[in-house]
């Protein structure tokens, strides 16, 4: 039985992947505390729940069937202080690819198809999982946040995202760095943007919980 914030039909807003329809099955609990973070109900007290769902991997594996998902994301908080084997096997045993989303800094239990990580100055990532991600998510909240995070990186030939903190998203300075660095270098480094926000697109699926962000404007959904 996995802690289970919310769990909801939408598409990939970020990445690789991103325009496709991605299930998305939300953990709770986090110790890495980003002050900005913008799923902060799932571990900060100003959002303590009356009761949190404990839900088999079975179910979440038949609730994400009965949708027209091309893979699921199991993301956070931070999915992987949990032990996700089971829900990995219960989505292959459904025939859907499992991805997650992960700081890295905890190990990652569960032979998943796709990891996207991205790291956190409050937690850095674990060796074992820079050499297993799949691409790179780094969260550009300041101007030396990128030459900080991608100093630590062993990109090769993986995609390495830079997306602005959504509430600095007009932030000509940050966007202006973004730009220079993907210019400056190019691959394996790409501008990114959460295209689901816009969209709110994960807002439509009544099963998705509002935002409930630090450091925004929970009614603009950051």
């Amino acid at each position: 039985m996995l802690p289970i914030h919310e769990q909801f039909y939408s598409f990939q807003g970020e990445g690789t992947h991103a325009g496709k329809a991605a299930y998305f099955i939300r953990t709770y609990g986090c110790p890495v505390h980003c002050p900005w973070c913008d799923s902060a109900g799932t571990w900060h007290p100003d959002y303590l729940p009356e009761t949190i769902n404990r839900i088999s991997a079975e179910d979440l594996a038949a609730a994400a069937k009965a949708s027209q998902a091309e893979f699921v994301v199991v993301t956070g908080g931070e999915p992987a202080i949990h032990d996700l084997s089971s829900l990995v096997d219960a989505l292959h045993a459904a025939g859907l690819k499992a991805h997650i989303e992960t700081s890295g800094a905890f190990p990652i239990k569960g032979d998943f198809d796709w990891i996207t990580l991205s790291p956190k100055r409050w937690k850095r990532p674990l060796e074992v999982n820079l050499t297993k991600a799949n691409e790179f998510k780094i969260i550009v909240d300041s101007l030396a946040a990128i030459q900080e995070y991608t100093d630590t990186l062993h990109p090769a030939d993986r995609s390495v995202w830079l997306h602005p903190e959504w509430s600095l998203r007009e932030d000509a300075k940050i966007l202006n760095a973004i730009t220079d660095w993907v210019k400056a270098r190019g691959a394996p480094y790409r501008a990114g943007w959460q295209l689901h926000k816009p969209y709110r697109a994960d807002l439509l699926d009544p099963k998705s919980e509002k935002a409930a962000p630090l450091g925004g404007d929970p009614d603009k959904g950051y």
